[in-house]
């Protein structure tokens, strides 16, 4: 890659990611602009665009104040009108970021908002609130139909895939993980990782999609344990991974 990827926390547990390269940079969900100001001060770097996965504020808030300042492109889902958008995009569309010979395909990912997207290229994907490490996002505005096809088709992505979410929810997620799969070996090893590093203040970010098929209850959905633990906590016979992955979603929304 001609850019190096530096994940910036922003609020209480969100990353803004920047793509740096030798002079110039991109950002990657700017819920604040202040971060990506002091990231770009510290390391002399021009901010040649914006890349935003889907409305809410503290993923898009800060985009217009660096759009003004720089006078770049803001690219975002065109199904979310946000006005700092200047470039919409639907899916299979692509994002070219000449400055740091970048490339990214468009994915349509809704369920956690309507119009949500995620951005594919050099074995990163950008999923916003869509797929978390061991978890994923609240359906807001989507049905789990919507956001199991949208996992499903982030899951076809290569094993080597970068998963770039927007939240440091590792921890937690892995804990609702232990719940619906007490006897899967790989979440033990990975919360005892996960916990070391938010011990040093390190990122548990990027996982890996091989790491995910693995350890995430919503990537699992086909697998008996997971439907046999939606079974138990519904209280009666699931097998449809679409309905083992609602019961599970209603699960983690009620989960402490």
């Amino acid at each position: 890659m001609s850019f190096e990827l530096v994940a910036l926390p922003a609020f209480r547990d969100n990353y803004i990611w920047l793509l740096a390269g030798m002079n110039t940079a991109a950002a990657v969900d700017p819920g604040d602009a202040e971060p990506v100001f002091r990231a770009l001060a510290e390391r002399r770097l021009r901010l040649v665009a914006v890349l935003v996965t889907h409305h809410h504020a503290d993923h898009m808030g800060g985009a217009g104040a660096l759009a003004e300042k720089f006078g770049c492109p803001v690219f975002g889902p065109a199904d979310e009108p946000m006005a700092a958008v200047t470039q919409a995009l639907h899916e299979g569309q692509q994002v070219d970021i000449a400055p740091l010979e970048a490339g990214f395909q468009v994915l349509g990912i809704p369920g956690h908002t309507a119009g949500h997207i995620a951005y594919y290229g050099h074995n990163i994907v950008f999923c916003g609130d869509t797929l978390f490490s061991a978890g994923c996002g609240r359906l807001f505005e989507g049905t789990a139909g919507q956001m199991s096809r949208s996992l499903a088709k982030l899951a076809a992505l290569p094993d080597a895939t970068a998963i770039c979410c927007g939240h440091e929810y590792t921890e937690a997620n892995l804990r609702f993980a232990q719940a619906v799969e007490p006897s899967n070996q790989d979440i033990l090893r990975y919360a005892e990782e996960a916990a070391a590093r938010r011990a040093r203040n390190v990122p548990t970010l990027p996982s890996s999609l091989a790491r995910e098929r693995r350890v995430n209850p919503f990537l699992r959905c086909r697998e008996p344990a997971v439907a046999a633990a939606a079974t138990r906590h519904a209280g009666h016979e699931i097998h449809d991974p679409v309905e083992v992955f609602a019961v599970i979603r209603n699960w983690k929304d009620n989960f402490t």
